[in-house]
């Protein structure tokens, strides 16, 4: 595999995750009724849209094609998220949740960023864990 073709698919990588949490936070903010809650994930929901813009984009600009579905991981995670949250869930039930998933994010960006990417890519990925990391930081101060 090519240099490049191994840029695209750690950062088509980042992107599937990115669509999950705009997925997982479209679950929470129905959950929720606490308001000032619900315009904290909004506004995290926000980051990650903004972040899938920027990674799609960038990855045709290198002549790679944006994965842009879900796909059968995508979708078993979300069954996950519904199964683990339950009918009953209260906010700092969700939050917890959110929380989680914003620190696999994390964890996912920093391995992308341990492999090989060009200087450009290597900063997108950094400012998407920055994002990402203080995403963290906002939902805690919900909790």
């Amino acid at each position: 595999m090519t240099h490049r073709n191994e840029t695209i698919e750690s950062l088509n990588q980042l992107l599937q995750g990115e669509y999950m949490a705009v997925e997982s936070f479209n679950n929470f903010i129905s959950r929720l009724e606490d308001e000032k809650a619900k315009q904290v994930f909004k506004d995290v929901q926000k980051h990650h849209r903004d972040n899938i813009e920027k990674l799609a984009g960038y990855i045709q600009e290198i002549g790679g094609r944006p994965q842009e579905n879900l796909g059968l991981k995508g979708t078993m995670g979300e069954v996950k998220v519904n199964m683990d949250l339950g009918p009953d869930a209260g906010t700092s039930e969700i939050i917890e949740k959110a929380i989680e998933g914003e620190t696999k994010g994390v964890n996912m960006a920093e391995k992308v960023l341990r492999g090989e990417l060009d200087e450009r890519s290597r900063d997108i990925a950094g400012e998407i864990l920055h994002q990402d990391r203080s995403s963290i930081k906002k939902l805690r101060n919900l909790q």
